[in-house]
């Protein structure tokens, strides 16, 4: 089996089958797959990363699929990161994504990958940012993440994604949720696809309202996009939003999302690293056995554990 440094330079070059495998370490959470990412990280930052979420239904698939037939027409490679639900019996993604887009799958200048949320909250999976990453390191022009279609809930794309695109559609009521949902909050553009349904004009125009009551922080206004993603209705115009929106971060608040997106990247290594070396210390002097003896007994609570496993750690360490 290939090591790191192999895959990495595979990668690298585009290769397709690497990129497939490292994408597999990430999700698998290999000891391979951190080495691969470090050697991958420096050649990143590169690609334009663009989410598309918003309720199951809205039709996100077809429109990406039309996304990427428009790109690849202007010469842009493309990836395809598609977070589809867990299946409760394999545990694995349900593939619905790649089954729509099998057409694209021909092509070499695409690579899609579907990826299960594992549970994982969001509408994301936790192997999401390193699966673009590997793309990005292997030379693809724009990466498209589509989030599960689990509705309001899904706003870690941020964490991802510097373009955010949220997809409504008439007569799934999401006109009056768009008010409260908190989904609607992280949209950079609004895309209302199935627009030559009834009431299209009233949804942009709810959004449109919600859009002035809202906080504006930038300068950016969202716009609004009507789509009709099975002919390809108002694709050129929604890519062309979404490269003003690329104009705009360029011109300084880029680099306050990319600090952000950062920020957040490491505070969540951070919690891991720091997680992972407290249980194993544990586990290694007998500690954590003991405490979750303690706690099936009731002696002792979740939180006080936890203190008092930190105060165990902290001892152990000065006495080093």
């Amino acid at each position: 089996m290939a090591d790191a440094p192999q895959i990495a330079s595979l990668i690298l070059r585009g290769n397709p089958r690497a990129i497939a495998k490292g994408i597999t370490h990430v999700e698998d959470g290999t000891s391979e797959a951190e080495k691969i990412m470090a050697l991958l990280y420096p050649h990143t930052g590169k690609a334009h990363v663009i989410g598309i979420t918003g309720s199951g239904g809205v039709g996100k698939s077809t429109l990406i699929e039309k996304l990427v037939k428009e790109l690849r027409s202007q010469g842009k490679t493309v990836g395809v990161v598609a977070v589809d639900p867990t299946s409760p019996f394999s545990g694995g993604a349900f593939l619905g994504d790649r089954i729509r887009m099998q057409e694209l799958t021909v092509d070499e200048g695409v690579f899609i990958r579907s990826m299960a949320t594992r549970n994982n909250p969001g509408g994301l999976s936790l192997a999401t940012r390193d699966t673009v990453r590997i793309l990005d390191a292997s030379g693809k022009d724009i990466i498209i993440i589509e989030t599960v279609g689990a509705g309001q809930a899904e706003v870690d794309i941020i964490k991802v994604a510097p373009t955010v695109v949220v997809m409504l559609a008439p007569g799934f009521g999401d006109e009056i949720q768009a008010i409260k949902a908190g989904i609607m909050e992280i949209g950079d553009i609004f895309a209302i696809n199935k627009a030559d349904r009834e009431n299209a004009d009233k949804a942009v125009i709810d959004i449109q309202a919600m859009l002035q009551l809202g906080n504006q922080k930038s300068k950016w206004i969202p716009p609004i996009v009507k789509t009709i993603a099975t002919t390809g209705e108002g694709i050129i115009e929604l890519l062309e939003k979404i490269r003003e929106h690329k104009e705009y971060l360029s011109k300084g608040e880029d680099s306050l999302r990319q600090r952000r997106i950062v920020r957040e990247e490491l505070e969540e290594a951070l919690k891991k690293k720091t997680a992972d070396y407290i249980l194993d210390t544990l586990q290694k002097q007998g500690e954590l056995d003991r405490l979750i003896s303690k706690l099936l007994s009731r002696e002792i609570d979740p939180l006080s554990a936890a203190e008092e496993a930190l105060t165990k750690i902290l001892t152990w360490s000065k006495g080093r």
